[in-house]
């Protein structure tokens, strides 16, 4: 079912508890990546517009009590700074000063809490944490969908007690665009999967059997694949516990009528600081070196699969990315999904950072704010903080 929205809200001199991902990271005392920030400014831009008072929440990294290294000045600065508005920073995020402070809050007016996280109970999901905190508001907004697969307290438990718990706009958006994954997709779906360990991804792998028309496997999980066939992969990385499975869900993807699609070739080299490397087929592996990044021929045929496709999920890069001489394969591919005639969700710093690389931000058709979040509703999971949320009648 859908969930209801901010938009569905009367929000006129209310005072709305804002649950949004402010999880930004901090060089010198100041935001230093204020993606996330701007991800969230269209809702609070919506409740101010409306005539509500923004109550907003956020944690920040994984302090060990109450740090200045982790408080959410530097946050409430630079949200200031983009807003063109003030944002006033409490000093806690409960107590007798806050609560005073949330009160006095008149329409127009945005009060950010700092970090939920300097309270153990916020991530014990603590029942009267949580009610406090819904003290502070009259409503409950959540656009925090890359935190959604957390039962906190400020994501779970406060919407026992503070009611509706409605979907902000980024939610939303995030919603409707893994729905057009997983509900009712434009075929052939064709999902991409990379990153280093498969045991990461092997629910996933297992899920997506049941719903995509291929599955292109890269980076370090793709070496348990080629073991599981037989090839030898010379140092490349592999969990070798995790094969059997491998072996399995390729078994089960036959079955299924699900294209696998593996390397071919790969870039070897010595080891991560090999300042580039050779290509090899992956049946000829030399036993000294290890697979860093796809090859050209692999590059090729995966662009040949997405040229077919209507719609793509992409998670994890083809190859050791953050090393320059092994990013070709991911940001080759970033290019490919660009060019395909299909609606493209990517999510996953990684991949987020190779589709910029490649220059197509632009040209992908919903980039997730989430990583974990987003694998998890791939893997149809349900997300406490979704679930929360009030159902639209």
């Amino acid at each position: 079912m859908p969930k209801l929205t901010i938009a569905q809200l009367e929000l006129a001199g209310k005072r709305v508890f804002l649950r949004a991902d402010l999880n930004a990271p901090l060089a010198g005392g100041q935001v230093s990546d204020d993606t996330r920030l701007r991800a969230v400014l269209p809702t609070i831009r919506y409740a101010l517009t409306a005539g509500a008072a923004v109550v907003l929440a956020s944690h920040l990294g994984r302090p060990k009590g109450k740090t200045a290294e982790y408080s959410m000045r530097p946050v409430a600065e630079r949200l200031g700074a983009l807003l063109g508005h003030p944002v006033e920073l409490a000093s806690d995020c409960v107590g007798p000063e806050t609560a005073a402070r949330a009160r006095a809050l008149r329409p127009g007016e945005i009060l950010l809490l700092e970090n939920l996280r300097f309270h153990p109970e916020e991530e014990k999901n603590d029942d009267a944490f949580a009610g406090e905190l819904a003290t502070l508001a009259d409503c409950y907004v959540n656009d925090a969908f890359a935190a959604a697969h957390r039962a906190h307290a400020s994501i779970d438990a406060i919407t026992r007690h503070l009611r509706p718990a409605v979907a902000g706009l980024l939610m939303e958006q995030e919603l409707a665009a893994l729905g057009r994954i997983l509900e009712a997709p434009a075929r052939p779906l064709l999902a991409i999967l990379g990153g280093a360990k498969v045991s990461d991804k092997l629910v996933l792998v297992s899920h997506l059997l049941g719903r995509v028309d291929a599955l292109l496997i890269g980076g370090g999980m793709a070496f348990n694949f080629l073991l599981a066939l037989g090839h030898a992969v010379g140092r490349s990385l592999v969990e070798v516990e995790r094969v059997e499975t491998a072996r399995a869900a390729l078994e089960a993807a036959r079955r299924r009528g699900v294209r696998v699609v593996l390397p071919v070739d790969v870039l070897a080299a010595e080891g991560l600081d090999s300042p580039s490397g050779r290509t090899v087929g992956v049946r000829e592996i030399p036993a000294d070196l290890m697979g860093l990044d796809i090859g050209p021929r692999t590059v090729e045929a995966f662009a040949a699969e997405l040229r077919t496709a209507r719609t793509i999920a992409w998670n994890g890069p083809m190859g050791v990315f953050e090393k320059a001489p092994f990013a070709g394969g991911t940001v080759a591919v970033a290019r490919a999904v660009a060019s395909a005639p299909a609606f493209s969700v990517i999510g996953g710093g990684d991949t987020i950072a190779a589709v910029a690389q490649a220059g197509v931000t632009d040209r992908i058709g919903y980039i997730s704010t989430a990583g974990g979040a987003f694998l998890e509703y791939l893997e149809g999971r349900k997300l406490p903080g979704v679930e929360a949320l009030a159902e639209a009648a």
